[in-house]
């Protein structure tokens, strides 16, 4: 029959055609007018604690440095060993800084390695230097007599030598392939060090710590005796001798208490922690031994005399009076 409907492919095929091609200008149109949202950067509240504290670390520390730097008669042993103690930690602070820089801008396990070796050094050398400052306030009051010799000297830029070569050794351990970047088991609560490096580290300080305390008790018996021999000579009483003699042990444990305080809680955490324990259990104890490095020079850069009256003659030209005519007692420790 001449009156059979035909369909027409070609115009219905047609008109999909561009209907589609209408949705997409519609589509196209739509996404134009919509903005594209980037992912944002989430950062870590404790990285930036951390990096805070490092800015701190570093401007507290930069001044200690500049002093002994820029002040010739600050050369004894003493200023030597503090200025180990304020440059070690200055580059600690640094290394915070630039461990929240590249962990945020430039992620790259090159960066990774090299921000935890200059960590790991600047802060091993921090608790060497306190302890090469302790062996120097032992010898300064055993060998009162012939302290202030050349072998004094000599001792003391050996020390510096040592302290300063160990530490740096420690620190190229994970840049020189001891890390665990390869193997994520053998990763220890900070990464990429391992569970052995860490654990070294920990047996280290607690060696240090010990011996600290060993040196610590044996110059608190000597400031006793000191502080007694004085007391007779001079016919003080009684009190005097004792409230000297409390001065200078509660000097003595505050020191080594702080020391402890900052440093232990990391130390124990990291012996018995490894990669698999929440993050925010090594960041709570992380951060008390960055504060060692604040509080350092506070104990021992700042209280000290001859610091003092440099720092008051770059701000503001003059010594005061009460530390010109101050005299050291045996409680100055």
């Amino acid at each position: 029959m001449n009156g059979d409907p035909k369909v027409n492919f070609s115009g219905l095929l047609r008109d999909y055609l561009d209907d589609d091609a209408a949705t997409e200008n519609v589509s196209a149109a739509v996404s134009s007018q919509v903005p594209v949202v980037e992912p944002e950067l989430v950062v870590n509240p404790w990285d930036i604690v951390l990096c805070t504290s490092g800015t701190l670390i570093s401007c507290e520390n930069a001044i200690v440095v500049l002093i002994i730097f820029h002040n010739p008669s600050l050369r004894a042993p003493m200023f030597l060993l503090i200025g180990s103690l304020a440059l070690a930690d200055l580059l600690a602070g640094i290394g915070l800084i630039i461990n929240f820089v590249f962990a945020y801008l430039l992620q790259s396990e090159a960066t990774k390695l090299v921000t935890i070796g200059l960590i790991v050094a600047s802060f091993s050398a921090s608790v060497c230097s306190l302890l090469a400052i302790t062996v120097d306030r032992y010898l300064s009051l055993y060998y009162a007599l012939t302290y202030h010799s050349e072998r004094t000297v000599t001792f003391t830029y050996v020390m510096l030598i040592m302290l300063w070569g160990t530490s740096i050794c420690l620190g190229l351990l994970p840049v020189l392939g001891w890390n665990c970047l390869r193997d994520e088991s053998t990763c220890s609560v900070v990464r990429p060090l391992t569970k052995n490096n860490t654990a070294i580290l920990s047996v280290s300080f607690l060696f240090t710590f010990a011996l600290m305390l060993q040196l610590y008790i044996q110059i608190c018996k000597i400031v006793m005796r000191h502080a007694h021999q004085i007391a007779l000579q001079h016919h003080f009483l009684a009190t005097s001798h004792y409230v000297t003699t409390r001065k200078g042990v509660s000097t003595l444990a505050i020191i080594l208490g702080t020391f402890a305080a900052c440093w232990m809680p990391f130390t124990l955490y990291s012996l018995i922690a490894d990669y698999t324990y929440p993050s925010i259990y090594t960041y709570a104890t992380l951060l008390p031994a960055t504060y060692n490095s604040i509080i350092n020079p506070v104990i021992y850069a700042f209280r000290n005399q001859e610091i003092q009256k440099a720092l008051c003659l770059i701000c503001c030209g003059c010594i005061p009076s009460s530390l010109s005519q101050r005299a050291r007692s045996p409680s100055d420790v």
